[in-house]
C-alpha cells in the first residue's frame, strides 16, 4: 500500500491524507450509489466506513453496482467488503447487515463524522437525511439520477449548512431507469463532496 499512499501524498498532500484517514464515513445504503461511492471513496484514502444494507445481490444489480457475478446470492455488504478490501487491504470496515428505520439510525451512524445517503425510496431517504440532521451531521443526499443523457444535468445542490442534495432533483428512478453512467456520476459526486468536506472542513 506504500505507492498507494505515496501517490495520495503528491495529490492531497501528507495533512490532506491524515484527515482522511481520521475521518469516519457512513454509507447508508450499499446498491449503485452506495457500492460505487465506497469505492471512490477507498480509492481517494478513506479507510473508515460504516457500511449499513440489508440486501442481497441479484442479477438485476450488476448493470450499475460495484459486484461482480460470482457474487450473486451473497449479503451486499459482504461482497462489497471483499470488493473494497482488493483495493486496499488495511481497511476499518464496520459492516451492518441490517434494515435501516427510525429506532436504529442513530445508533449506526453517531460515530461517523458525515453521512452518505444511498437509499432507493424516497420516503427512506426523508426518513433518514431527518434524522441525521437532528443529530448534526452532514449529509450528502442524492435526488434525480434516472433516465439517459442530459448528465450535466446532476449537480450538486446545497439546500442547507449541513445537507447537500446531488441530481437533477426531478427524474425519478420508478419512471426512468437507473442505469450505470448516471448513478456512477451521481455516485462520483458524492464521494468529491465527502472529500472536499473532509480536507476544507472537519
Amino acid at each position: 500500500m506504500d505507492s498507494l499512499n505515496d501517490n495520495l501524498i503528491k495529490k492531497i498532500g501528507e495533512e490532506g491524507l491524515k484527515k482522511i484517514r481520521a475521518a469516519k464515513i457512513g454509507l447508508a445504503g450499499a446498491g449503485g450509489l452506495g457500492s460505487n461511492c465506497a469505492l471512490n471513496l477507498v480509492r481517494v484514502g478513506f479507510t473508515k466506513l460504516t457500511i449499513v444494507d440489508f440486501d442481497k445481490i441479484t442479477p438485476s444489480n450488476l448493470d450499475r453496482q460495484f459486484y461482480f457475478l460470482d457474487q450473486v446470492g451473497m449479503d451486499k455488504v459482504e461482497a462489497l467488503k471483499i470488493n473494497l478490501l482488493r483495493i486496499n487491504p488495511g481497511l476499518e470496515l464496520t459492516l451492518i447487515n441490517q434494515k435501516i428505520d427510525k429506532s436504529n439510525i442513530e445508533k449506526f451512524f453517531s460515530g461517523c463524522d458525515l453521512v452518505v445517503e444511498c437509499l432507493d425510496r424516497s420516503e427512506y431517504k426523508s426518513l433518514l437525511v431527518e434524522n441525521l440532521l437532528g443529530l448534526g451531521k452532514f449529509v450528502v443526499a442524492v435526488s434525480g439520477l434516472g433516465g439517459i443523457g442530459s448528465s450535466d444535468d446532476i449537480k450538486v445542490h446545497k439546500l442547507k449548512d449541513k445537507l447537500v442534495i446531488v441530481g437533477d432533483l426531478k427524474s425519478d428512478i420508478s419512471q426512468k431507469p437507473a442505469l450505470s453512467p448516471r448513478v456512477n456520476i451521481a455516485a462520483a459526486k458524492q464521494a468529491d463532496l465527502v472529500l472536499d468536506y473532509v480536507i476544507n472542513v472537519l
